[in-house]
């Protein structure tokens, strides 16, 4: 499982070394990444799963929070002032503000841990949901192509067919003509070989897919027992 990224930006240095000693102390630490005030407009960082915001000048608090609200990653700022905590309340309500009380620290890795594996949980989801409909979307289209392969299989009939009476009448065809439908007699059978290729996958994946059923049946079967004894 890849390890959560955590974004700290504070013009105080001893407040990423707080936090960064703090989180390491716990079992899963995530890895982070550590920004000054002035960096942040030069050097944006695209992928993390939660930002923490510490004491920052005042004309660069839009500069730094703009951004980084827009990004709908879970955002932690710690105020040092009520003034400030205010600011950022009234103008960015997604961000949670933190004030520097007695356990500020406890409590902001407690929920920047939370938060960091609800991020990377929900980006893993996201990640799934594609995947699941890039699959629905080949499903249809094998789905399709089975249905249609009754109607294919009888043109290609058809082709096949007319070719084969074209070639069989010596003389009435130029060499240039006969080799033309040679040809597209040849690429008939393949497009046939093909299509039995499909009818053989379609039967061995019916084999897998009851296979699967039966063990699945037998071991359904089998929890009862196994909780009896």
């Amino acid at each position: 499982m890849q390890t959560p990224t955590v974004l700290i930006i504070s013009d105080e240095a001893d407040f990423s070394r707080r936090i960064t000693a703090r989180w390491q102390m716990e079992r899963a630490a995530p890895a982070f990444t550590l920004l000054s005030g002035d960096l942040w407009p030069r050097f944006a960082v695209d992928g993390f799963d939660v930002a923490i915001v510490g004491e920052l000048r005042r004309e660069l608090l839009s500069v730094v929070l703009e951004p980084l609200d827009s990004t709908g990653q879970p955002i932690f700022c710690v105020c040092q002032d009520g003034a400030t905590a205010e600011l950022v309340h009234r103008r960015w309500p997604r961000i949670t503000v933190l004030g520097r009380t007695e356990y500020w620290l406890e409590t902001l890795v407690l929920a920047g841990s939370e938060a960091a594996h609800r991020s990377r949980a929900e980006s893993r989801a996201r990640t799934a949901e594609l995947c699941c409909a890039a699959l629905d979307r080949q499903a249809t289209l094998g789905r399709y192509m089975v249905e249609m392969r009754h109607n294919l299989n009888n043109a290609l009939t058809s082709v096949l067919g007319n070719s084969d009476l074209l070639l069989v009448e010596p003389g009435s065809l130029s060499a240039n003509s006969r080799a033309q439908i040679e040809t597209i007699r040849n690429m008939t059978l393949r497009i046939h070989e093909i299509m039995q290729r499909f009818s053989s996958l379609e039967k061995e994946m019916n084999v897998v897919a009851e296979q699967a059923e039966r063990d699945s049946g037998k071991s359904y079967a089998a929890t009862p027992t196994a909780a009896g004894a």
